[in-house]
């Protein structure tokens, strides 16, 4: 199985969910079924390693047969992918005047620890070395935020590097010359394309055919309306969905009047859950009597989590995005599922569709075949975004 691409599956749920928990215990039970398993995580509070009940490493280092957990040093990091940038941007803020540490605070990107585990998370995969990869990602709003970056990175570096090349070389001179500041040189404006390169790599692992996401929800409303979003936006941005897991299920029988009252309304809430997601699978955890530590205890957990099941099949089903371009039929197919259609906005722009779910936006570049032909019409149906084209070229 290493000789091929492996198996990718992320996790992620809103902040408190259990999700940590569901990710380390399927990355267990992948290792105890023979396959060589790495588990990472996205998230900077850095969870897994306390689920696990071990010391974390930033290298992958065994935790048990198969089972290696990595927990990325963003530091050393950060300087291997783009120590240049970060370079020129402290000496900038030199010229400008300000100090050394407050330079250096400056020169700490957003949103950089999470954007890092992902590139050494490709880097581990361009090893060979694993059959399983488990991510545990941050909560649904940074995942969401995380995952639209690459594509979005890329809309401006296409438009915006090729000129930006040219007009530094023309105003480097003059700008030293009157208003004292370096203008970044090639190698800097490098780094930036190698880091752009380098997302655009992560992009196409995740949204490729052996990768998923599964999303982790508790049976309550407000969790439960987050995690259909999240299904939706997942969608739009061309992520697949292949499951969902229930977590903190209480069992039906016996208890006394308040966890009778919690049953019945969690049984509602999965019903909910069962009809907004279907076909996908629904798996439950029970509300366990104490917290799941460690290989053992995480292994049961997912033994009875996956029971009659295969996790690590690959994703089946259509993409998130199809294009079809042959005869009279010109159609882009976009999965939007669970979205309302007075929330999703289509427009073109020159070769490109900008799409819209609610709050969130995708900047579609449409392929060769699509682009110089004319919308004809677009529809949401059975929760797919259908956009036919004109059959005739422009």
């Amino acid at each position: 199985m290493s000789a091929e691409a492996p198996r990718i599956l992320l996790f992620t749920g809103k902040g408190g969910v259990g999700k940590t928990t569901v990710a380390a215990a399927t990355a267990t039970l992948a290792a105890r079924r023979g396959l060589k398993t790495l588990v990472v995580s996205t998230d900077t509070a850095h969870s897994l390693a306390d689920a696990l009940g071990v010391p974390g490493s930033g290298e992958p280092s065994e935790v048990e047969p198969g089972l290696y957990l990595q927990q990325v040093d963003t530091q050393r990091a950060l300087e291997r992918h783009w120590g240049e940038l970060r370079e020129y941007a402290r000496g900038l803020l030199a010229e400008l005047g300000l100090d050394g540490v407050t330079s250096e605070e400056l020169t700490v990107l957003p949103g950089a620890e999470e954007v890092i585990a992902l590139l050494e998370l490709c880097d581990q995969v361009r090893t060979g070395r694993w059959d399983v990869v488990v991510v545990d990602c941050a909560p649904t709003a940074e995942t969401l935020r995380l995952l639209a970056l690459p594509e979005a990175l890329d809309w401006h570096v296409h438009r915006l590097l090729p000129a930006g090349r040219r007009l530094l070389r023309a105003l480097a001179p003059l700008v030293r010359h009157v208003a004292r500041l370096s203008l970044p040189e090639d190698a800097v404006v490098s780094a930036g394309e190698r880091l752009h390169a380098g997302l655009m790599e992560v992009r196409e692992l995740l949204s490729g055919g052996g990768a998923s996401v599964r999303l982790v929800l508790t049976p309550e409303a407000v969790v439960v309306a987050e995690a259909r979003r999240t299904f939706t936006s997942l969608s739009l941005y061309g992520y697949r969905v292949d499951g969902v897991v229930a977590n903190r299920v209480f069992p039906e029988d016996g208890g006394d009047a308040w966890r009778s009252g919690w049953v019945a309304a969690q049984a509602r809430h999965l019903a909910a859950v069962g009809e907004s997601f279907a076909p996908l699978p629904v798996h439950t955890v029970p509300y366990l009597p104490a917290e799941p530590v460690g290989a053992e205890a995480l292994a049961g957990l997912a033994e009875g989590l996956y029971a009659g099941t295969d996790p690590f099949a690959p994703p089946s089903g259509e993409p998130p995005l199809t294009v079809r371009a042959k005869d009279d039929l010109h159609e882009l197919t976009l999965a939007l599922p669970l979205a309302d259609r007075s929330e999703v906005g289509l427009a073109r722009k020159g070769d490109e569709l900008i799409i819209t779910a609610g709050s969130y936006r995708r900047v579609l570049a449409l392929p060769a075949a699509l682009a110089r032909r004319s919308v004809s019409d677009a529809v949401l149906l059975d929760g797919r975004l259908r956009v036919r084209f004109e059959a005739g070229g422009a």
